[in-house]
């Protein structure tokens, strides 16, 4: 499989065949080895630049959130928690590097959080990143994606 060279620090993940025709990535924040798929090189690599270089604790960050939508199951990418309260703080959406980010995207995060209700919203495909505050009726886009430090007591 060809791995695309994403616009986030490269990563040394750890990684093992499955077959010849597939592969599998140890998650860190999940402790197991999970498919590699487009979407998951993605979301190892944007984990690894939160924790790495923007200071988001590991151990306040988790993969794969189940949320009840609408009596259904669904699962966040990314929620990034407090230190204090254990309440989400962000949630990360991830989509392939080839896939667009468009209003889709967004329409989803934002339904998952009328569940958790995160101040900070984030969306990428390993290419291009959004990051937005929820501020009352809305959103705010901000420029860089903010330290945890700068978000946490915020």
């Amino acid at each position: 499989m060809q791995r695309p060279v994403l616009n986030l620090p490269p990563i040394q993940p750890r990684l093992r065949a499955v077959s010849c025709e597939s592969a599998e990535i140890f998650d860190p924040l999940r402790g197991k080895f999970v498919a590699l798929t487009p979407e998951e090189w993605v979301r190892q690599h944007f984990t690894a630049f939160l924790a790495g270089y923007l200071g988001y604790p590991p151990a306040l960050m988790a993969n794969e959130v189940s949320v009840r939508l609408n009596n259904t199951m669904r699962r966040c990418d990314t929620v990034v928690f407090m230190k204090h309260g254990m309440r989400p703080l962000m949630i990360v959406e991830y989509k392939a590097p080839h896939v667009a980010i468009t209003q889709k995207v967004f329409d989803q995060i934002a339904r998952y959080n009328m569940v958790l209700g995160a101040r900070w919203l984030v969306v990428s495909n390993g290419m291009t990143h959004y990051c937005c505050r929820v501020v009352p009726g809305g959103y705010t886009f901000v420029e860089r994606i903010p330290a945890y430090d700068s978000i946490e007591s915020d």
